[in-house]
């Protein structure tokens, strides 16, 4: 482990000791209470959304708009998502206590602590890899043993625990990869940002899609319109 490293996780250990403050509670119990306004109605991902710390998971720069509902930067030209959208694809995943979930794309690490709250294992994926380490900092301080996170590529999913119950992708590849259906149990869910890059098409929206695999084969259903930041790696040579 790098001195960098020790010291972030020092810090979030100490920063996940601390009680949180009325200030963070309250303004997290408004930030649940907007999301439940928009759709979001299952309670149990309502409660996990009252209780997971989001301020824990963004740099100090912008912890003051921790709980309004936007993205937020991360650094290395990510964002954390939208509480809005965190929990809405939470929602659509219909996890059950016992469940394994896959997600792509560990960012912060704040949607897999909310998986972490519903499912029995969560394995998260991130390419880039001092978010990777910073994310499994994070997750350990606060104390999500259920967690599992790897530095890799996404669109490759995670073999060697497949199958799932659930997979949820936080970043948008221009088709939906097939490691990733291949991994998904029969009668599984997958929550995923499907279109063209952010930022070469900025007037083209991507769209949010669930899928369910059954025996008649992949049944899609759109959610509505997105922006997410764009799956790199292996989904760039599909193209």
């Amino acid at each position: 482990m790098r001195a960098g490293e020790f010291s972030l996780a020092a810090a979030l250990v100490l920063a996940a000791a601390l009680p949180a403050s009325a200030g963070d509670a309250a303004e997290r119990g408004a930030m649940v209470d907007l999301v439940a306004s928009r759709r979001v109605t299952d309670a149990r991902v309502l409660a996990a959304m009252r209780k997971v710390p989001r301020h824990l998971f963004v740099p100090e720069s912008v912890r003051a708009q921790a709980y309004a509902d936007s993205p937020l930067p991360i650094g290395e030209d990510q964002t954390i998502s939208q509480p809005f959208i965190v929990g809405y694809m939470t929602q659509a995943l219909e996890l059950e206590p016992a469940d394994k979930v896959l997600e792509i794309g560990t960012g912060s690490g704040y949607q897999a602590a909310i998986l972490a709250e519903l499912a029995r294992t969560v394995h998260t994926v991130e390419i880039v890899p001092v978010l990777a380490r910073r994310a499994e900092a994070t997750l350990k301080s606060l104390g999500y043993k259920n967690v599992r996170v790897k530095a890799g590529d996404g669109y490759r999913g995670w073999p060697e625990h497949a199958p799932f119950d659930a997979i949820i992708v936080t970043c948008a590849p221009d088709h939906i990869p097939e490691p990733l259906v291949s991994q998904l149990k029969l009668g599984g869910r997958m929550i995923i940002p499907v279109g063209p890059d952010a930022a070469g098409s900025p007037w083209i929206p991507q769209e949010l899609i669930l899928v369910r695999k059954t025996k008649e084969g992949m049944k899609r259903e759109k959610a509505f319109d997105v922006r997410f930041v764009t799956m790199t790696g292996e989904a760039e040579k599909k193209k």
